[in-house]
C-alpha cells in the first residue's frame, strides 16, 4: 500500500506538514510514503487549476491519495483515485460574510472536495457537526492530531515569585490583547511566540509587562520554549484542535485554555478554563495557576494522562484502519 500525501504550498506554514510527518514516519516502517506540495499558495480560480494539475501529474493511482488539509480543492485532481481528505476546521467559511464569496468556497472547499472523497476525517467533533450543518454526509470520521514524539516530560519548579507565561501564535484569533489587559498587574513574563503587529508591541509598551517575543522557531526550540515556562496560555477565540495543549500537558505545564470546542474535548478537563472574551474570567484563570498549587498539580496530572490519546502509535492506528478499508 503506497501513501501520497499532498500538502499545502510551504509558505502557508508548517503545522499541518509536522502533524503528518509523525503519521508518515510511522507508516514509512512498513509501506511506501510519498509527500507532495502544491505550487500555489493562493486560491483563485487560476490557483486551483494550477494546484489541482500538479496533483493530477503526482497522483497515486496504484495506493492512497492524501490531501492533509487547506487545499481541499486540489481533489479535483484525484478523480477516480482512492482519496482521503483531512479538513480541520471551516474557518474559511464560519468568517465570511460576502455571499458569492461564501458560496465559492462552499463549493470549492467543502461541498466538492467531500463528494470526490472516500473518506473524510475531522480533527475534532467540532469540525464535524459544524461540515454536517453545511453538508449532509456518512463519509466523516473523528481522528485527533497526534502529538510530536519529541515532546516529553520535563520537570520544573514552579516559579511563583515570577512565572514564565509562554503565549504561543499571535493571530487574530489567538487573543493575544486580551491575554496582555488579563497579566497587568500580575509579577511575571510574558513570552510570546510569533511575529507581532505594530499594535501589539504599542500595547504591551504601555501596559508595563515584562515580556519578551520570538519568531521562526525550529521544532526543538519550540520544545524548548515549552520547557522552559511555568505557564502554557491559550485562551483562543477559534481553534480547529489546539496542538498547544497536548504539548504543554504533555511536558508537564499547566495550561490556561478557553472553555470553547474543541479546546474542551482536546483539553481532557485537564486545564484551566476561562472565558475568552472576558478579560476578568481569564486574569483570574492565572492567578489560579499561580497560586492554587493543588489545584495546579492535579491538572498537570490529569494532562499526562490525557496526553496518551494523541500519542503517535494511537493515531497512526487509526488512519491505518482508514488507508485499508478504502
Amino acid at each position: 500500500m503506497k501513501i501520497t500525501y499532498f500538502h499545502r504550498h510551504p509558505s502557508c506554514g508548517f503545522s499541518i506538514e509536522k502533524v503528518f510527518k509523525t503519521i508518515a514516519d510511522q507508516l514509512s516502517k512498513e509501506t511506501v510514503v510519498n509527500s507532495v506540495s502544491v505550487p500555489s499558495k493562493h486560491s483563485m480560480p487560476w490557483d486551483i487549476i494550477k494546484n489541482s494539475w500538479h496533483t493530477y501529474k503526482n497522483r497515486n493511482r496504484e495506493g492512497i491519495n492524501h490531501v492533509t488539509g487547506h487545499i481541499h480543492d486540489v481533489t479535483l485532481g484525484l478523480i477516480r483515485c482512492k482519496t482521503v481528505l483531512t479538513i480541520h476546521d471551516l474557518v474559511f467559511l464560519d468568517h465570511v460574510k460576502n455571499p458569492i464569496k461564501r458560496l465559492y468556497k462552499w463549493l470549492f472547499w467543502l461541498y466538492i472536495p467531500i463528494k470526490l472523497s472516500d473518506k473524510v476525517v475531522c480533527i475534532s467533533t467540532k469540525t464535524k457537526n459544524n461540515i454536517l450543518s453545511h453538508i449532509k454526509t456518512d463519509k466523516l470520521s473523528v481522528i485527533g492530531n497526534p502529538i510530536d514524539p519529541m515532546f516529553e516530560y520535563s520537570f520544573k519548579e514552579f516559579n511563583k515569585t515570577k512565572p514564565v507565561v509562554l503565549h504561543i501564535g499571535t493571530g487574530w484569533n489567538k487573543n493575544l490583547p486580551r491575554v496582555i489587559e488579563a497579566l497587568e498587574g500580575i509579577d511575571c513574563h510574558l513570552r510570546i511566540v510569533g511575529k507581532m503587529p505594530k499594535k501589539i508591541h504599542e500595547q504591551l509598551k504601555k501596559s508595563g509587562l515584562d515580556y519578551s517575543n520570538v519568531h521562526n522557531l525550529s521544532d526543538i526550540e519550540i520544545k524548548k520554549e515549552y520547557v522552559n515556562c511555568d505557564i502554557v496560555s491559550f485562551p483562543s477565540e477559534y481553534e480547529g484542535f489546539g496542538m498547544p495543549i497536548i504539548e504543554g500537558q504533555k511536558t508537564g505545564r499547566i495550561v490556561v485554555a478557553s472553555k470553547i470546542e474543541p479546546l474542551i474535548e482536546v483539553s481532557g478537563n485537564a486545564v484551566i478554563f476561562v472565558n475568552p472574551f472576558e478579560i476578568e474570567s481569564i486574569q483570574k484563570g492565572f492567578i489560579k495557576a499561580i497560586h492554587d498549587d493543588d489545584f495546579r498539580t492535579e491538572k498537570i496530572t490529569m494532562g499526562q494522562k490525557n496526553v496518551k490519546r494523541f500519542e503517535v502509535a494511537n493515531i497512526y492506528q487509526k488512519y491505518l484502519k482508514i488507508y485499508t478499508r478504502i
